[in-house]
Protein backbone atom coordinates (compact mmCIF):
# COMPACT_ATOMS: atom_id res chain seq x y z
CA UNK A 1 0.00 0.00 0.00
CA UNK A 2 3.02 2.43 0.76
CA UNK A 3 4.29 2.10 -2.61
CA UNK A 4 0.89 2.57 -4.16
CA UNK A 5 0.24 5.62 -2.28
CA UNK A 6 3.58 7.52 -3.36
CA UNK A 7 3.06 6.26 -6.90
CA UNK A 8 -0.40 7.85 -6.56
CA UNK A 9 1.25 11.15 -5.13
CA UNK A 10 4.13 10.92 -7.98
CA UNK A 11 1.53 10.74 -10.96
CA UNK A 12 -0.32 13.74 -9.56
CA UNK A 13 2.49 15.57 -9.62
CA UNK A 14 3.42 14.67 -12.68
CA UNK A 15 0.30 15.30 -14.05
CA UNK A 16 0.55 19.08 -12.58
CA UNK A 17 3.80 19.16 -14.32
CA UNK A 18 2.30 18.08 -17.37
CA UNK A 19 -0.75 20.86 -16.97
CA UNK A 20 -2.84 17.64 -17.87
CA UNK A 21 -5.94 18.19 -16.06
CA UNK A 22 -8.15 14.83 -16.66
CA UNK A 23 -5.13 12.90 -14.85
CA UNK A 24 -5.35 15.48 -11.77
CA UNK A 25 -9.12 15.77 -11.67
CA UNK A 26 -9.28 12.15 -11.41
CA UNK A 27 -7.71 11.49 -9.06
CA UNK A 28 -9.17 13.96 -6.83
CA UNK A 29 -12.27 13.82 -4.58
CA UNK A 30 -14.53 16.73 -5.18
CA UNK A 31 -15.07 18.79 -2.88
CA UNK A 32 -11.79 18.56 -1.51
CA UNK A 33 -10.07 20.80 0.74
CA UNK A 34 -6.60 22.38 0.28
CA UNK A 35 -4.51 23.97 2.86
CA UNK A 36 -1.42 26.51 1.83
CA UNK A 37 -0.09 30.19 1.83
CA UNK A 38 -3.36 31.28 1.10
CA UNK A 39 -5.62 29.52 3.95
CA UNK A 40 -7.45 26.70 4.19
CA UNK A 41 -10.10 26.08 1.49
CA UNK A 42 -12.89 23.83 0.09
CA UNK A 43 -13.12 23.41 -3.69
CA UNK A 44 -15.75 22.10 -5.78
CA UNK A 45 -14.93 20.60 -9.26
CA UNK A 46 -15.40 23.75 -11.31
CA UNK A 47 -13.39 26.33 -8.80
CA UNK A 48 -10.59 23.61 -8.95
CA UNK A 49 -10.35 23.92 -12.67
CA UNK A 50 -10.46 27.48 -12.53
CA UNK A 51 -7.09 27.29 -10.15
CA UNK A 52 -6.25 24.69 -12.17
CA UNK A 53 -6.21 27.00 -15.56
CA UNK A 54 -5.01 29.82 -13.93
CA UNK A 55 -1.75 28.44 -12.72
CA UNK A 56 -1.17 27.73 -16.67
CA UNK A 57 1.61 31.15 -17.01
CA UNK A 58 3.99 29.14 -14.32
CA UNK A 59 5.34 25.94 -15.56
CA UNK A 60 6.43 23.67 -12.71
CA UNK A 61 9.21 21.01 -12.48
CA UNK A 62 9.47 18.13 -9.86
CA UNK A 63 13.34 18.26 -9.02
CA UNK A 64 12.98 16.04 -5.70
CA UNK A 65 10.37 13.97 -3.79
CA UNK A 66 11.98 12.76 -0.66
CA UNK A 67 11.67 12.42 3.36
CA UNK A 68 8.71 10.80 2.53
CA UNK A 69 6.48 9.07 5.53
CA UNK A 70 3.22 6.86 4.90
CA UNK A 71 0.10 5.25 7.17
CA UNK A 72 -2.72 3.34 6.30
CA UNK A 73 -5.54 4.77 8.36
CA UNK A 74 -7.84 1.82 7.80
CA UNK A 75 -7.68 0.13 4.45
CA UNK A 76 -9.69 2.51 2.59
CA UNK A 77 -8.37 5.83 3.59
CA UNK A 78 -4.28 6.47 4.01
CA UNK A 79 -1.96 9.81 4.50
CA UNK A 80 1.27 10.60 3.31
CA UNK A 81 3.89 13.47 4.22
CA UNK A 82 7.01 14.31 2.54
CA UNK A 83 9.28 17.18 1.29
CA UNK A 84 9.30 18.39 -2.90
CA UNK A 85 11.59 20.96 -4.46
CA UNK A 86 9.96 22.36 -7.37
CA UNK A 87 11.22 24.51 -10.16
CA UNK A 88 9.25 27.03 -11.55
CA UNK A 89 9.93 27.90 -14.71
CA UNK A 90 8.53 31.30 -16.82
CA UNK A 91 10.19 34.57 -17.84
CA UNK A 92 12.66 34.98 -15.58
CA UNK A 93 13.67 32.02 -13.85
CA UNK A 94 12.96 31.79 -10.56
CA UNK A 95 15.08 29.68 -7.71
CA UNK A 96 13.38 26.12 -6.89
CA UNK A 97 11.19 26.12 -3.66
CA UNK A 98 10.63 23.41 -1.35
CA UNK A 99 7.61 22.28 0.57
CA UNK A 100 6.29 20.11 2.77
CA UNK A 101 3.48 18.80 1.48
CA UNK A 102 0.31 16.27 2.88
CA UNK A 103 -2.11 14.44 1.28
CA UNK A 104 -5.02 12.18 2.87
CA UNK A 105 -6.37 9.36 -0.16
CA UNK A 106 -9.41 7.69 0.09
CA UNK A 107 -10.96 4.52 -1.90
CA UNK A 108 -14.14 5.86 -4.19
CA UNK A 109 -15.80 3.24 -6.53
CA UNK A 110 -12.86 1.25 -6.40
CA UNK A 111 -10.14 4.13 -7.09
CA UNK A 112 -7.68 6.17 -4.76
CA UNK A 113 -8.18 9.54 -4.98
CA UNK A 114 -7.22 12.64 -2.40
CA UNK A 115 -9.40 14.93 -0.42
CA UNK A 116 -6.98 17.09 0.97
CA UNK A 117 -3.35 18.57 0.36
CA UNK A 118 -1.86 20.62 2.57
CA UNK A 119 1.17 22.55 1.16
CA UNK A 120 3.95 24.91 2.72
CA UNK A 121 6.71 26.40 1.53
CA UNK A 122 9.84 26.04 3.77
CA UNK A 123 11.94 28.63 4.75
CA UNK A 124 15.31 29.22 3.17
CA UNK A 125 18.10 27.89 5.39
Amino acid sequence: METQIIELEKKYWQGMENHDYETVKNLTHFPCIIAGKNGVQSVDEANFKKMFESGDGDKIKVLNFSDVETQLIVENAAIIAYQIELGIVDDKQKAPMKCACTSTWTIENNNWVCVLHTEVELSKQ
